[in-house]
């Protein structure tokens, strides 16, 4: 679609986390050698009291409201934005600027995907649909390459490519399966991606492509479609069985393993940071990462494990340069939580008066300065009143 280098992705975690599930066996709280306790979230100090836009922000940080549901983001222009936005991503231009993208979670083929384009100042200069007609667009994943995956949370739902300009048309990817997909992450390394599926008996999968361009970039057109049979609950070593009918013609794909693939209670966020994958999943509140290298998955956070947790209701996720990684609430106390591989969770923004919304679809802006995410239902709990905030200051990066 766009070149590399008049757009270059800068995704929902700012580097990475994926999304899974539980283990029968209960989790190990593990970290590996050489990994700091992961970003300095916990250093901004303590929330102020609500500012004009209803949000509990850190000293030296403010906000602003970017878009509304149902209203041109642009003055005079006729595009109005989605309903219920969800996850999305950042991705910087060659101008300077950067384009927000986000998900519309509604129903009845009225789901897409959003765009807002700001420019080197941080204004509003465009707003346009990039893929509509779809459903349930729930979370997805942005790719290195410069475009993003939009993935429909519905039974058989495809995950969609997208050009954040909105110049080319949005392309189905059946190769990656049909099922009630939540987000989806690149490995680098490998050239695979890994997706999550929004089921109390979901699997983790990963794709693996045919065939990987001299540039990197994978040709997700074909190629082969795993699910995770984590080992046990020592070792937490992670194999791979493949699933024979991605398409799921006659049976689900989280059914043609034959229990031999772990199940994951309703894995949410997901992208990759550092080497690993990173991921939540809210049946069980749970923050997860996986090692492709090492093949093990552990639990960095555990909500169970606290009387009094600080994060619950975890969902979609990112990820700052430094190494925090940043969990949504959906529902909770309507909070964005930092959490460090040390398990410690830090509350960094909190949306207040909005109690039957969720936060949704955190992205760094490039320089890690500006950090967008929306409440998606808004004070009244309608999706039609969803809100899409920027909040700036000094974050770690």
């Amino acid at each position: 679609m766009k070149n590399p280098a008049e757009l270059r992705r800068r995704s929902v975690l700012r580097g990475g986390l994926l999304g899974a599930g539980v283990l029968a066996a209960g989790p190990v709280l593990w970290s590996l050698p050489g990994h700091a306790a992961g970003g300095d979230f916990h250093h901004l100090g303590s929330l102020s009291t609500p500012d004009a836009n209803g949000l509990r922000l850190p000293n030296g940080f403010t906000s602003r409201i970017v878009a509304r549901s149902g209203h041109a983001p642009v003055n005079g222009d006729q595009y109005l934005w989605h309903g219920a936005p969800d996850g999305g991503a950042v991705f910087e231009i060659a101008d300077g600027g950067w384009i927000y993208v986000s998900n519309s979670e509604l129903n009845r083929s009225r789901g897409g995907v959003g765009a807002l384009r700001f420019d080197a100042d941080g204004m509003v200069i465009n707003a346009y649909p990039i893929l509509s007609g779809t459903m349930r667009n729930c979370a997805g994943g942005g790719m290195p390459w410069g475009t993003w995956l939009s993935c429909e949370e519905i039974a058989k739902g495809l995950v969609w490519e997208c050009d954040p300009f909105g110049r080319e048309p949005a392309v189905a990817l059946p190769a990656l399966g049909r099922f009630k997909h939540e987000a989806v992450a690149f490995n680098p390394a490998t050239g695979q991606l890994y997706l999550t599926e929004d089921e109390k008996t979901g699997l983790f999968y990963r794709f693996t492509p045919d065939r990987i361009g001299s540039d990197g970039r994978p040709d997700l057109s074909s190629g082969r479609l795993e699910a995770a049979e984590v080992l046990d609950s020592e070792s937490r070593e992670v194999v791979w069985h493949e699933i024979a009918d991605p398409a799921a013609a006659e049976l689900p794909t989280r059914k043609q393993t034959h229990g031999k693939a772990t199940v994951f209670n309703r894995g949410e966020g997901i992208c990759h940071h550092r080497g690993n994958i990173y991921f939540t999943t809210t049946g069980d509140n749970r923050v997860w990462r996986y090692d492709p290298s090492a093949r093990r998955v552990g639990v960095i956070y555990d909500a169970g494990e606290h009387a009094q947790p600080l994060l619950s209701g975890v969902d979609n996720v990112t990820a700052s340069d430094s190494g925090g990684i940043l969990v949504a609430e959906d529902g909770g106390r309507m909070r964005i939580v930092a959490v460090g591989e040390d398990g410690k969770a830090t509350p960094i923004i909190q949306v207040v008066g909005h109690d039957f919304s969720e936060v949704t679809g955190p992205a760094f802006s490039s320089d890690g300065k500006r950090l967008y995410f929306s409440s998606q239902r808004g004070s009244t709990g309608e999706s039609r009143d969803g809100i899409t905030f920027e909040v700036a200051g000094p974050f770690p990066v």
